[in-house]
């Protein structure tokens, strides 16, 4: 054998050996004749070699000065602003939030920083708050109250309307917008009047014309009061003095001379007869607050009369707002309870009539004129309420706290209903107390008042 071992691989070879495998092995012997002991375990591998950072070669040549440095790493630049015309355009859309994130923050942005902009935003939003469809349509009631507080409060009125006469005003005003506001045919819509005569609920059955024909006959006697020309029959204009004086012979003598049932055409002529009346007594002076005014079997001084037609007309007005299916609310509550205190102190005669016809009791304990006598605690809640005592037994007693025999509670709108005849008596009173007979009699008194 000679030194480079039998194999033919020398020292060389062992030494591969003892490294490691060679690139290119030979042939191997058999595994039995093979010493594993003396072969060395190659090291573990890891799982994941970790990747060693590459240097790049270092260059002995000096940079030259013209060499551009590196690009600084990539950011993401901030969105372009829109022009001025683009921002202004988008306003409407703003205000209307249809805007998408992007567009709104854009046009907020620019809003503080351009004024014109910022006013037309302002603008444009407070619009878009008259478009929401869950809102009411209809005018705030105190609009025209306030607005002409407003300009008075500027430049005060030369002639003033009379507080006494300012519920009719506003009644005859409100009236007046529900009627502008309605179609020609809502016109012709059918209306119930209704009443009380003696125990029993009448009606009659006419028009929102009809009803407004009704107010402008009996608003007449006002006019007749004041000598003043008022709408009669179709339109013909005279002093009605050969008219009947009750509200009911006048109303049924205007529709019957009319030559075609009444049509939106009665509006102007009614509208123009309250605004005569209110600049009438407006320069009249005082004295004429206390003028006598002629409702036939009756009569009221001319404060009354003017609130009780303001009454009317705001029961009036709830009739035709019912027909034609328009929302009307109640008086203020400084009217409303001026109208609850006429009923009231209209209510010991209308007992005392209803006891002459046998439709009340007798009176138990009569005292002299002025003396305080046997009394009824009204007493109304809500808007417009308070306290009134009813003389039971005469009209010329006075109520008294300490003479009350019988206590009634209700609200009063419901009153006020009670007296229209819109509510029954045995349906009115919320809460009763005392004497059942004297609450009857005062409740079915209250009803009496009622009319056409």
């Amino acid at each position: 054998m000679n030194d480079d071992g039998a194999d033919g691989r020398g020292d060389g070879g062992r030494d591969d050996e003892v490294r490691g495998a060679p690139r290119i092995p030979g042939p191997r012997a058999a595994a039995d004749d093979l010493d594993l002991s003396a072969v060395p375990l190659p090291p573990p591998v890891p799982a994941t070699p970790p990747e060693e950072p590459r240097t790049p070669p270092q260059s002995t040549a000096p940079e030259p000065e013209s060499a551009v440095a590196p690009p600084a790493p990539s950011t993401p630049s901030d969105p372009p602003v829109p022009a001025h015309r683009v921002l202004r355009a988008l306003l409407g859309a703003w205000a209307l939030a249809a805007c998408s994130t992007e567009e709104t923050e854009a046009v907020e942005a620019h809003l503080t920083e351009c004024a014109a902009c910022a006013d037309e935003a302002l603008r444009l939003r407070d619009a878009v708050g008259l478009l929401h469809t869950d809102r009411s349509l209809d005018l705030d009631p105190t609009l025209r109250t306030r607005v002409i507080d407003a300009c008075l409060s500027r430049r005060p009125a030369d002639i003033p309307v009379p507080d006494w006469a300012a519920p009719y005003d506003t009644e005859t005003a409100r009236l007046d917008a529900l009627l502008r506001d309605i179609g020609s045919s809502e016109w012709h819509a059918p209306v119930r009047l209704k009443w009380f005569e003696g125990e029993q609920e009448a009606g009659r059955k006419t028009t929102v014309a009809g009803v407004i024909g009704h107010l402008m006959a009996v608003d007449g006697l006002i006019g007749t009061a004041l000598d003043l020309e008022v709408p009669l029959g179709d339109g013909v204009l005279g002093r009605g003095a050969d008219w009947p004086l009750a509200p009911t012979a006048r109303t049924e003598r205007y529709w019957s001379a009319a030559l075609r049932p009444p049509t939106r055409a009665v509006h102007e002529p009614w509208r123009a007869q309250s605004h005569t009346l209110i600049r009438t007594v407006s320069f009249a002076g005082r004295g004429v607050s206390e003028l006598s005014v002629s409702y036939g079997d009756f009569a009221l001084p001319m404060h009354d009369a003017l609130l009780d037609r303001a009454f009317e007309c705001w029961v009036h007005g709830g009739d035709i707002a019912e027909a034609v299916d328009y929302p009307y609310e109640a008086p203020s509550s400084a009217h409303l309870n001026r109208m609850i205190d006429l009923a009231a102190r209209l209510l010991p005669a209308a007992l005392a009539e209803r006891r002459r016809n046998g439709l009340a009791g007798p009176a138990r304990h009569l005292v002299t004129a002025g003396s305080p006598g046997r009394s009824l605690h009204l007493e109304v809640e809500g808007s417009g309420g308070g306290d009134w005592y009813i003389p039971l037994d005469s009209p010329a007693a006075l109520g008294s706290p300490a003479h009350t025999v019988a206590q009634v509670a209700l609200d009063g709108v419901e009153f006020c209903r009670l007296v229209a005849g819109h509510v029954p008596p045995v349906e009115a009173a919320a809460g009763q107390e005392g004497d059942r007979e004297a609450i009857r009699d005062v409740l079915s008194a209250a009803a009496s008042l009622s009319r056409l």
